[in-house]
């Protein structure tokens, strides 16, 4: 199986995780949704993301279902296992079990209540205490939803210290510069390159990709969009990749509603046949009719624009 290093690159679709209406987790559409993803021409895969509401399994479902999707992947696309877990025990037990199943490494966050740089320095040193070093890491930063808030000089600090982070996903809003800083640090300090991936439901993707993103993690419901705009920015055709962007950025900017997005993603992912309920676990978002017609709207809209373009319309339009 492929394992994660510091060229990781391109589009790495957050795996939603099926449920049925009554909130078992659907392996029959697990098996769909990894064929409809690797369709979508992704680069790799990241299972129990927080798009995968990984909180609201139990230790039992996360191992089964990240056991499912890896044997179903089956070498095709390295897969990411998101490890985060406020218990260190069951962070490197289920890091462990991933990397036996197949993984290609794991994602870790801070934990909420991490409040200075020495906090988060010694936090993860023990999560890295607790992994071999031959485990691949990917070091998440998404203050909006962990409230954990890394510097600059905290995260070249950890990729300086532990060579077993190969990945850094960026997602701090603003965080432009950020980006710019830690994508130039290997040429202005020497620090080790490390790939990296942006998140924030794809919403800054052209800006983020010109400062040197080497790819995108997210779960936006049409993935292959962003395989094509990714394919366009490496071969030089910027314009065209951000024309394509902006026909979708409606539906993209839609899906970020704050904890409801997922309902989105889920409901749409069902209209284009891929899971076969919309159902979030309680306690979760859910629409209701005129929460239908809206996104109706919005895709019949970019429908007609694609069609406008001279674009093929992806399945569910």
């Amino acid at each position: 199986m492929p394992s994660l290093t510091e060229d990781a690159h391109g589009v790495y679709v957050i795996a939603a995780t099926p449920f049925t209406d009554t909130g078992a987790v659907d392996e029959a559409s697990t098996e769909r949704l990894v064929e409809f993803y690797i369709e979508e021409g992704v680069h790799g895969m990241t299972a129990l993301g927080i798009m995968g509401e990984a909180p609201k399994l139990t230790l039992e479902e996360q191992d089964r279902f990240m056991r499912h999707l890896i044997g179903r992947v089956a070498g095709r696309v390295p897969v990411i296992v998101g490890v985060s877990n406020p218990g260190i025990d069951n962070l490197a037990a289920l890091s462990h079990a991933a990397m036996d199943a197949g993984a290609a490494g794991v994602m870790v966050a801070g934990m909420p209540g991490l409040k200075t740089e020495d906090q988060a320095l010694g936090y993860f040193a023990k999560v890295m205490a607790a992994l071999d070093d031959d485990v691949p890491v990917c070091l998440q930063d998404y203050p909006p939803t962990t409230m954990v808030h890394l510097s600059v000089a905290t995260i070249n600090r950890l990729i300086a210290d532990y060579l077993s982070i190969k990945m850094f996903k960026h997602e701090d809003a603003p965080g432009h510069r950020k980006l710019s800083a830690v994508r130039r640090a290997p040429e202005e300090t020497g620090l080790r390159r490390v790939s990296i991936l942006v998140g924030n439901g794809a919403l800054y993707v052209p800006q983020e990709m010109r400062r040197g993103a080497d790819g995108i993690m997210t779960g936006f419901a049409f993935p292959g969009m962003l395989s094509q705009v990714f394919e366009l920015f490496g071969s030089g055709e910027t314009e065209a990749a951000e024309d394509l962007y902006d026909l979708y950025l409606p539906v993209i900017r839609h899906e970020q509603q704050f904890g409801f997005g997922l309902a989105l993603r889920k409901e749409t992912l069902v209209r284009r046949g891929v899971i076969s309920s919309n159902k979030a676990r309680d306690p979760g978002p859910s629409l209701d009719a005129d929460d239908q017609t809206e996104l109706t709207a919005l895709l019949d809209r970019l429908k007609a624009k694609l069609q406008a373009a001279g674009h093929e319309c992806p399945s569910g339009l």
